[in-house]
């Protein structure tokens, strides 16, 4: 059974695609390909349909990363085939809980940043869009960091449902 995840940002040009580029890396070197699924999408439509932004695919291509992207916005039907929402930052995380149909959807909504220890209090990613590009070499590193702990906690899941 393959487990769901989806990373969501504001418009999904940015931080998420990062996340789902970096994460998607991490699961294939895991071996995990074909059981876990990552994807990304944005809490709103602003930028629906547009490539991921320039800096941020500069960004990921220098590190070696798929640049490939198309934004899209969360829905709420989404959550019954999610297993995990992971938001970048706690604006992201309110508005997917408002979203969120249940208890049981909410439940399911994380911030990226909680699987990096070292991160205690200071959970948000920040937003590189307004910034230069080394908000985006910063965004990157957080992304890379809480990885980590987010695979790990990915292949708890999938060791217990084998169990």
């Amino acid at each position: 059974m393959t487990y769901r995840l989806c990373f969501v940002c504001t418009g999904n040009i940015c931080r998420s695609p990062m996340a789902e580029s970096a994460f998607r890396a991490r699961v294939a070197e895991a071996g995990l390909e074909g059981l876990v699924e990552v994807d990304s999408a944005g809490t709103g439509d602003w930028h629906e349909g547009e490539a991921a932004d320039s800096r941020a695919a500069s960004v990921l291509a220098e590190h070696g990363y798929g640049t490939e992207h198309v934004a899209r916005r969360f829905e709420p039907s989404w959550f019954d085939r999610l297993d995990l929402v992971v938001a970048l930052d706690t604006g992201h995380l309110n508005a997917l809980r408002r979203l969120a149909p249940t208890e049981s959807h909410a439940s399911r909504i994380r911030l990226l940043r909680s699987y990096d220890p070292a991160a205690h209090d200071d959970l948000d990613v920040p937003d590189p869009y307004y910034g230069a590009r080394d908000g985006f070499e910063e965004c990157l590193e957080m992304v890379e960091t809480a990885s980590t702990g987010l695979l790990a906690a990915v292949r708890e899941q999938l060791e217990g449902r084998a169990a």
